[in-house]
């Protein structure tokens, strides 16, 4: 499974192989696309990020975010709604799981659905700096 670091010098997230969930097509594999962003600073010196992913057609019943053992991961699952005859079936109800890992002390502010985008924000909360003094003591 190949693995890509982003924003190296100062790592949020990994990512895992994408893929979409029973579908071993290569074409899957960059469905659903998104985009990630570094955010202004905001109170409290906070360093933010925004994982946006493009999810028209599904409603937010359909979709779940979920952080399990350091890992964000995005899944979203169209219902089959009432039988249709279709002349042209371009449109298909898809399925997929998106998989991201998070970084040390990295935390999901909130997930915002609007307009056909998921937009996932994360957060870094500043460490507080310690200094520790050591004693010195001479030796005899």
């Amino acid at each position: 499974m190949s693995r890509m670091a982003l924003l190296d010098s100062n790592v949020w997230l990994s990512l895992t192989a994408p893929r979409a969930l029973g579908a071993g097509k290569a074409g899957d594999a960059g469905y659903p696309p998104y985009n990630i962003e570094l955010l202004p600073e905001g109170t409290g010196g906070h360093q933010a990020s925004r994982v946006t992913l493009a999810v028209a057609g599904f409603s937010a019943d359909e979709l779940e975010v979920s952080i399990e053992d350091g890992n964000l991961t995005i899944r979203g699952k169209q219902r089959e709604g009432e039988a249709r005859d279709y002349l042209h079936r371009g449109i298909a109800a898809r399925q997929f799981k998106r998989t991201f890992e998070l970084a040390s002390g990295v935390e999901v502010r909130k997930a915002e659905l609007d307009n056909g985008l998921l937009a996932v924000e994360l957060v870094r909360p500043d460490k507080e700096k310690r200094v520790l003094k050591v004693g010195i003591t001479v030796a005899d």
